[in-house]
């Protein structure tokens, strides 16, 4: 069920108005509950005992290592991760295994790539790991012991709540036990946040069904072997109005997220900081997708040792952390590609940094900012072209096909839809520059109103095509 969809607008509007029924506020969560397990068997009926059997997982696994014997308490938490993990590489990467050995073992390729890939399985795997970890490490601490109940049943409808909220269910972003938990409890309607949600969401919806769903309709151009009848110039602004479209499903999806759980009273975290302004891949990875990159580092990084073993091992993290991040990403080579290409830039950055010193970076900020973002676009195209070999294609095209006629309507489309991301990070900014400071705080109200009223206006009026967000194949 897509966020934009008649049906989605349908189900939280009447699970809105149950939820804050006064005579139905002992039962907000299981509403809520009863609302996602909806939201997921809506697409993926046949696939919803694979949610209930990984919430099942974190929720005994959790619960053991708080009250059960406290010699095994490690052995239940180690249980619990390599379950979670077992799920997720059996469904995720079973079609890869399977594609890889098939010549060498055809019955066992042919089950393993026909298997189906359920929707948002990273994410809440991810989750759930996050959870069984960092109960086992703050078991002794009464603050975090206290989120698990002692009352099985109440923690069991904590955890599912946890791990199936639909805002977050399928696309992040991954919100952690103890951020999440300590929120639970009986919501008013009069606690809204309403002009947050109103301006969250507006934007969110704008990224994605004004920006992001009319990209969609001309990068298609790149699907192999469309692009090679097209010339350099048209494939090079399909390259980066890709870059454009997959930032505005994204950050659109992760806006509607904070929006719709902020109606509930609930907070998520921040999962995009303008990544496009970044001036140094450390800094994009601090700006893209900050839940993901949180969790690598947290519960990857750190413990392969991070940079605390010397200069070789600290690149060698790295570039473990970053292709096991891209192999996240999906079933397929090129995201292994993908985090490989990002790994060897953060550690090429990091030895620039030791090697020059630090200062050295601090100017040419223009120059910096222009080469991480022609990198990371470039990069991208793993995304778009997940066969290797097509990646490869598109890369002899644009070298090659100079001569071939321009798609001069697509690039016009292009650079028009892309307008909005470029303006949304200037305004950024813009508004934290000493010319937006001085500016009174009436005007800059106005200001808004009139832009929220024109994203809203263009909403209605010129939303693209409906389509899946690119992140629901995660």
């Amino acid at each position: 069920m897509l966020f934009t969809s008649p049906q989605f607008v349908l189900l939280v509007t009447c699970t809105f108005i149950l939820y804050y029924l006064p005579s139905l506020v002992r039962w907000q969560v299981p509403i809520l509950i009863a609302a996602s397990l909806f939201f997921y068997a809506y697409g993926q009926a046949n696939l919803l005992w694979l949610l209930l059997l990984s919430v099942s997982i974190n929720i005994a696994s959790s619960y053991l290592v708080i009250y059960g014997k406290p010699d095994r308490h490690r052995l239940y938490a180690v249980l619990g991760v390599v379950f979670n993990l077992a799920i997720l590489l059996f469904f995720k990467y079973g079609p890869l295994l399977g594609r890889t050995f098939s010549a060498t073992d055809g019955e066992l390729g042919s089950l393993l790539v026909n298997l189906p890939l359920p929707i948002g399985i990273s994410f809440f795997t991810f989750q759930g790991i996050s959870l069984v970890v960092d109960t086992y490490k703050y078991r002794h601490v009464e603050q975090y012991r206290s989120l698990i109940a002692r009352n099985l049943l109440k923690h069991a409808q904590t955890v599912f709540f946890f791990k199936g909220f639909f805002p977050q269910l399928v696309s992040g972003p991954i919100v952690k036990a103890n951020f999440f938990l300590p929120q639970i409890g009986p919501k008013s309607i009069q606690a809204v946040r309403w002009e947050y949600c109103f301006r969250t969401l507006v934007l969110g919806y704008f990224l994605k069904m004004v920006v992001a769903d009319n990209l969609k309709d001309h990068t298609m151009l790149m699907t192999y072997p469309y692009f090679e009848a097209y010339s350099s110039l048209t494939l090079l602004v399909l390259l980066f109005g890709y870059s454009m479209q997959i930032f505005a499903d994204f950050a659109g999806y992760s806006l509607i997220a904070l929006g719709l759980a902020a109606l509930f009273g609930y907070q998520f975290p921040i999962n995009f900081n303008f990544p496009y302004i970044a001036t140094s891949f450390a800094d994009f990875w601090r700006r893209w997708h900050i839940s993901l990159s949180s969790f690598l580092r947290e519960y990857l990084y750190i413990p392969l040792g991070g940079n605390r073993h010397g200069t070789a091992r600290t690149y060698a993290n790295l570039l473990i952390t970053m292709v096991l991040g891209g192999l996240w990403h999906g079933a397929a080579w090129s995201y292994a590609v993908w985090g490989f290409a990002h790994g060897s830039a953060l550690a090429l950055e990091r030895f620039a940094g030791d090697t020059f010193g630090k200062s050295t970076f601090q100017r040419f900020r223009l120059l910096r900012g222009l080469l991480v973002f022609g990198y990371v676009t470039l990069a991208w195209l793993l995304f778009r072209l997940p066969d290797f070999n097509h990646v490869l294609a598109y890369l002899r095209a644009i070298v090659t096909n100079g001569g071939k006629p321009h798609e001069t309507l697509a690039i016009i489309f292009i650079i028009l839809y892309s307008l909005p991301v470029i303006g949304y990070h200037f305004y950024h900014v813009w508004q934290h520059s000493p010319t937006r400071l001085s500016l009174s705080e009436n005007r800059f109200s106005t200001q808004t109103a009139l832009i929220y009223g024109i994203l809203l206006f263009l909403i209605i009026t010129n939303s693209g095509s409906e389509g899946a967000f690119i992140y629901f194949q995660f």
